[in-house]
């Protein structure tokens, strides 16, 4: 595995811009709670240590991942200024096809509605085989998905405010 030894959350690499211009939303899963507060956690802590206000900043709880792609649409409706919306979620493998149905709907709903309001809607969802995977990419060692899709919200906040 490509990330076996390596925290994904290093940003060292990349200039990150300023948020102080951007209003985001977020929507978070409360279905595996655990993962998703800490993904929660990590991305609303990286908007702000990035300099989005925390008056600019929308959060929503939703019941599952599958739910995001909704959450993501009505919050673009009712809020026009949004300059992106972060959905979090986590779907771990289980023993039916039920995994690969949500995912696939959830990742296909998320860039659907941000083609339609062309607007950073970033897919912040975690897929993986089991709870431990899960922990470990939501704050564990191999860093929090939750910060990534922070820094992606922002990246691609400033292309749309730029091009």
């Amino acid at each position: 595995m490509a990330t076996q030894l390596k925290n994904l959350s290093d940003f060292s690499h990349t200039t990150i811009p300023n948020g102080n211009a951007y209003k985001f939303a977020i929507a978070v899963a409360e279905w595996n709670a655990e993962v998703t507060g800490s993904l929660y956690n990590g991305a609303l802590e990286t908007l702000l240590k990035h300099g989005v206000s925390a008056d600019n900043i929308i959060s929503v709880a939703v019941p599952g991942s599958f739910e995001l792609t909704a959450a993501a649409e009505i919050l673009l409706q009712k809020h026009k200024n949004l300059d992106g919306v972060i959905c979090l979620g986590c779907v771990i493998q289980g023993e039916t096809k039920h995994f690969d149905f949500i995912c696939d709907a959830v990742a296909n709903g998320i860039t659907q509605v941000g083609i339609k309001h062309a607007k950073p809607v970033i897919f912040g969802v975690l897929t993986t085989n089991d709870q431990e995977q899960a922990l470990d990419r939501a704050g564990g060692k191999h860093g929090n998905k939750g910060d990534e899709a922070a820094i992606t919200a922002l990246k691609m906040a400033e292309l749309s405010a730029t091009v």
